[in-house]
């Protein structure tokens, strides 16, 4: 084998394995969401298929006649590529929103397989390319260098350019096919016909399987799996789906109907806490831009301006959810991380800031911190409000941190949810409300049961029992995926 050959391998499948990695977020989310420990579990199962690939693949380099085992190794690891995403539609529904265990279940069942085969290649290769002892140090850095090369290579280009230009599975079998056709190439010179023929037997019955299983999404983004479904209940109703997480209720014909009974108590503290008339709106998250277009209806003259982080969301919104010319005239969209988009707010600007951004089911780490906090007070006019959704379920560790972090910021903190919640019997969405003027809770249950609700909002030493012990989130310490408990 040549040296340029034997240094293209050991960089392609390097490359390959780090591919594999990154699509697998993209892969496992619409099942498991984007959290931390997802991407831990994804992170750690690869690097236990490399570390046992690399001792496997040397084992077997030193058993049989190397250059035969790199055809076969290919083709494997390119099949066993190719056949990830139909295994995750099959096994993904059974481990919905599951915690370590089915991340790293799921995980294994689809990409350990692959990275193991593929990383049985390098070692191959070096014993390959090694024939004299004394230069066994230079020969095994100078391949270790290369494949960490590929892997960056891999990473690079996977997270930089592929996901934003391709959807994920046609990615995922173009690498496999690239694999396998290498691998047929090398087994062809190596002789093994009828090894050519179970490998092209195996690569197409891994394609077949991709294309017969259904993708649960309707369009992948570069962040999440969507799909916008119909409300069998309401005509015109319709939900943007991120992912595992129905993000966003839309009436197409009625931009005052909210859905949602979290977007139903955020506009009651709208109503209640802030003055009648128009308004300016500071939104950190968009999605459907249901609550942004509630404000231009109910408040004529108001303007809203929405940080949301995919550009594809905002397509979305006004492709299949009705989001058109007479609304941009009220509700501006700037794309990019709200973390920093926020900074080109000017301070003092608005009356409103609501914080609708979700990760799967967890608000992204750093939306949550002290830091970022302040940033939204410094934001805010005198006597306005920011107003918050989030997801959490018993012991409530999340929604109790967050609750301490607004508390540590703002002079006055309220609290609203259904007492089974308040109480951690169980839970679901909670709407905090944080400003430095006192909050009128009584006023906001009142504007709550007017329109038939009935959850409470509490402040003062009600919400400093709920918060209890629970720490402080900052830059520094902000473990919100272990915080929140799934149901």
């Amino acid at each position: 084998m040549s040296p340029l050959l034997a240094r293209a391998l050991v960089f392609f499948t390097s490359a390959a394995v780090l591919v594999l990695e990154i699509l697998a977020g993209r892969l496992l989310a619409p099942f498991l969401g984007v959290t931390l420990e997802t991407f831990t579990g994804i992170i750690g199962t690869v690097l236990a298929g490399i570390s046992l690939g690399a001792w496997a693949g040397g084992r077997a380099a030193d058993r049989f006649r190397p250059f035969s085992l790199v055809g076969p190794t290919l083709v494997a690891g390119g099949a066993l590529a190719i056949a990830a995403p139909p295994l995750v539609s099959r096994v993904g529904p059974l481990v919905r929103g599951g915690g370590p265990v089915e991340i790293v279940a799921i995980t294994a069942a689809a990409f350990f397989a692959p990275a193991f085969v593929l990383s049985m290649i390098p070692p191959i290769i070096v014993k390959i390319r090694l024939s004299d002892l004394a230069e066994t140090g230079s020969v095994v850095g100078r391949f270790s260098a290369i494949g960490t090369a590929g892997a960056i290579f891999g990473t690079f280009v996977t997270g930089f350019l592929l996901i934003a230009a391709f959807p994920t599975k046609p990615i995922v079998f173009g690498l496999g096919a690239a694999l396998v056709t290498a691998g047929v190439w090398l087994w062809a010179r190596a002789r093994f016909v009828a090894g050519i023929a179970a490998g092209l037997l195996v690569a197409a019955v891994a394609t077949a399987a991709l294309v017969v299983v259904d993708s649960p999404c309707q369009r992948e983004t570069a962040y999440f799996c969507t799909k916008v479904t119909a409300d069998a209940a309401r005509e015109s109703g319709r939900v943007l789906w991120l992912d595992t997480l129905r993000h966003s209720y839309v009436d197409l014909e009625d931009p005052t109907y909210l859905g949602f009974r979290y977007a139903r108590l955020m506009s009651d503290v709208i109503e209640t806490t802030l003055p009648p008339g128009p308004i300016d709106a500071l939104f950190v998250g968009g999605g459907g831009l249901t609550l942004p277009r509630y404000i231009a209806a109910m408040r004529p003259g108001s303007e809203s301006l929405v940080l949301e982080l995919d550009p594809t969301i905002v397509e979305i919104a006004r492709e299949r959810l009705g989001f058109d010319a007479a609304d941009e005239a009220s509700v501006a969209v700037a794309t990019g991380d709200a973390r920093l988009g926020i900074l080109d707010a000017p301070d003092g600007a608005f009356d409103l800031v609501v914080g609708d951004a979700f990760g799967g089911p967890s608000v992204p780490w750093h939306l949550t911190t002290r830091e970022f906090v302040a940033e939204i007070q410094a934001r805010l006019r005198p006597g306005g409000v920011y107003t918050l959704n989030l997801i959490d379920y018993p012991p409530l560790g999340f929604a109790r941190a967050e609750t301490a972090t607004l508390a540590d910021v703002f002079a006055h903190v309220a609290v609203i949810a259904p007492n089974d919640y308040l109480q951690g019997r169980t839970g679901g969405n909670f709407v905090l409300v944080g400003s430095d003027s006192p909050i009128d809770v009584a006023a906001v249950r009142a504007t709550t049961g007017l329109r038939g609700g009935t959850e409470p909002a509490i402040t003062g030493a009600d919400v400093a029992a709920f918060v209890g012990d629970a720490r402080v989130l900052t830059d520094d310490f902000a473990p919100v995926d272990q915080l929140i408990t799934q149901p």
